[in-house]
C-alpha cells in the first residue's frame, strides 16, 4: 500500500522543540519529511542542527527570490546541508530558474506558485491583474520550461497545476477543521490528496498541543 506523504512544518526555533516534533512524528504508516523555513534557518543554532541531522527527507523552504547571480550563490552556500527539497519563487523569473537548476544537483528544486496567504482580492491589492488560477496556471508553465522538480501550490489549484506539470506537486494550507489562521485557501488533508497532491506540508495542526495524538487524528483522517 502507497504511503501518505507529509512534511511536517517546524517552525520554531526552539531545537528542544523541533527535536521533539521529529521524536513523536515518526510513524510507519506515513511517510514523514521535516520542512524548515527562514525563521529556523536564520537562526542562531539552525544551520548547525541541520549539519547533524541524519536520514531524515529535509525540506528547506527558503523560497529563494533574487537576481539570477544571487539565487545560484545561495544555493551553492547550503549545498553542505545536504537539503533533499528546496523553495524558489517561480517569480524569480525563467534565467534564474534555469540557472538554479543547472547547479542544484540532488536536490530538487520546488517552484513556489502563489503564496497560500493570498486571494483574489490581496492579489489585485499587491498589482496582479490575473485571479489566482490564472497566475498559478501561468507559473506553472514557467515551472515546466525550467525543468523544475516539483511545485507548491494551494490544493485548491492542484488539478490545474497537473494538467501542465507532471511531477511532484507539494501543498501547504491543510487544516483538519475550517480553522484558517493566516491562511485564505485551505483544505482538508483527505481532500488534498484526492485532488493530485503528492505531499501535504502540515504544520501547526500537528505541532501544537499534543503531537502524538495529531498525528493519530491525521492517520484516523486519512482512514489509515
Amino acid at each position: 500500500m502507497k504511503k501518505n506523504k507529509i512534511f511536517v512544518a517546524c517552525d520554531s526555533t526552539n531545537i528542544l522543540k523541533i527535536k521533539k516534533i521529529i521524536k513523536e512524528t515518526q510513524k510507519k504508516k506515513i511517510q514523514v519529511g521535516y520542512k524548515f523555513g527562514l525563521e529556523f534557518l536564520n537562526s542562531k543554532s539552525g544551520r548547525s542542527f541541520l549539519t547533524k541531522l541524519k536520514n531524515k527527507i529535509i525540506f528547506a523552504d527558503l523560497k529563494i527570490h533574487d537576481i539570477p547571480n544571487t539565487c545560484v550563490s545561495t544555493i551553492r552556500a547550503i549545498k553542505d546541508l545536504k537539503i533533499n527539497y528546496l523553495t524558489i519563487h517561480i517569480s524569480s523569473g525563467l534565467e534564474a530558474l534555469k540557472a538554479c537548476k543547472k547547479i542544484s544537483g540532488k536536490m530538487k528544486l520546488i517552484g513556489v506558485t502563489t503564496l497560500t496567504s493570498f486571494n483574489n482580492k490581496s492579489l489585485k491589492e499587491i498589482g496582479y491583474n490575473k485571479n489566482v488560477d490564472q497566475l498559478v496556471s501561468h507559473q506553472v508553465k514557467l515551472a515546466k520550461k525550467a525543468n523544475l522538480d516539483a511545485i507548491v501550490c494551494s490544493a485548491h489549484e492542484v488539478k490545474i497545476v497537473k494538467k501542465f506539470f507532471k511531477k511532484e506537486i507539494i501543498t501547504p494550507g491543510i487544516r483538519f477543521d475550517t480553522k484558517t489562521d493566516d491562511q485564505k485557501r485551505v483544505v482538508t488533508p483527505k481532500q488534498a490528496y484526492k485532488n493530485g497532491s503528492d505531499w501535504l506540508v502540515i504544520g501547526r495542526p500537528i505541532t501544537k498541543g499534543n503531537i502524538r495524538k495529531n498525528v493519530q487524528t491525521l492517520i484516523d483522517h486519512l482512514g489509515q
